[in-house]
């Protein structure tokens, strides 16, 4: 079970042939998220997201599905980002 589902394929379908370009590749899917085209690949791994299209042409996202996980953010945020540092370098003497 994928955390955010594309649309139905004929829905995609008929967008396209209306002139509404709402398919991307990786770099495209990565830059209307703003993260790494490798985070996309891990939240294709991880079932947050899935391909419209996979195949020899390449790998293709609902870029608007793609924002909405970018938007939904992640399972856990700590309340201080720092608290797992180790804390400033020791000096050797």
């Amino acid at each position: 079970m994928v955390a955010y589902p594309n649309p139905d394929g004929l829905e995609i379908h008929f967008a396209q042939l209306e002139g509404n370009r709402d398919l991307g590749d990786l770099w495209e899917a990565a830059r209307v998220a703003g993260v790494k085209p490798g985070t996309i690949r891990v939240w294709v791994t991880r079932g947050k997201i899935e391909p419209v299209l996979d195949g020899e042409a390449g790998t293709y996202f609902h870029l608007p599905t793609v924002r909405q996980a970018a938007a939904g953010g992640r399972k856990y945020t700590p309340a201080d980002p720092a608290a797992n540092s180790r804390g400033p370098p020791s000096r050797a003497a």
